[in-house]
């Protein structure tokens, strides 16, 4: 009797501005789907390869990046991306495991393209090249007002936030605005949460939003 092949694992993306909660979420959904006999590998953009690492290192901390320009910016987390792509999330995908990602090609449309004022024409082409075929089966955007964001998110770091934590609120006020309007364009694969409640009233609006994977 001839076998069902194995079934490819779910690509889940979390995402959101800055003090959103997103790394305290992920964590709790990673447990939630270990709780349910599920394979879970996580990762993080930029990172989540030797090569990721060092461009993220480059991109939030590296003195001699302050004068990156934003093209270049575009294309280094584009090249990050390509990368943790097709050595880490496709082969696992391959494989059966599910795979949360602390951001993906969202982020860089929602940065440098409504944030930073890039052609999003130009930027979802470049994401495009970088991902190939591989898509998120569910996005989980928190949403939060970028002053509380931006608040907690100095706060967290001490006061030594990196490269992107250091713009100013105006900016950070174009990324809701981006996800906002990336939510309404893509609202069946963008699934919107209210990040403004306590850690256990978001991480039950996830799992609600979530149930239809399970299915």
């Amino acid at each position: 009797m001839q076998t069902d092949p194995m079934q490819r694992g779910k690509f889940i993306t979390f995402e959101g501005s800055e003090g959103c909660g997103k790394s305290t979420q992920i964590g709790r959904f990673v447990q939630l789907l270990q709780s349910r006999g599920l394979n879970v590998l996580q990762t993080r953009e930029p990172g989540g390869t030797a090569v990721g690492e060092k461009i993220r290192n480059l991109l939030q901390h590296d003195e001699d990046a302050e004068g990156l320009s934003e093209e270049s910016e575009l294309l280094l987390f584009a090249a990050s991306r390509a990368q943790l792509v097709r050595e880490v999330i496709a082969p696992a995908l391959d494989e059966g495991t599910w795979v949360v990602a602390d951001r993906f090609l969202d982020s860089t449309t929602v940065y440098q393209g409504f944030a930073r004022g890039l052609d999003i024409g130009a930027v979802q082409r470049i994401n495009a090249f970088a991902v190939g075929a591989t898509m998120p089966d569910m996005t989980i955007l928190l949403d939060l007002d970028a002053a509380t964001g931006h608040a907690r998110a100095v706060t967290a770091s001490g006061g030594e936030g990196d490269r992107m934590e250091a713009q100013p609120l105006e900016f950070f006020e174009k990324v809701r605005n981006g996800y906002l309007a990336l939510a309404e364009a893509e609202h069946e694969r963008v699934r919107l949460i209210d990040a403004s409640g306590s850690i256990e009233e978001v991480a039950g609006q996830i799992e609600a939003a979530t149930k239809d994977l399970f299915t």
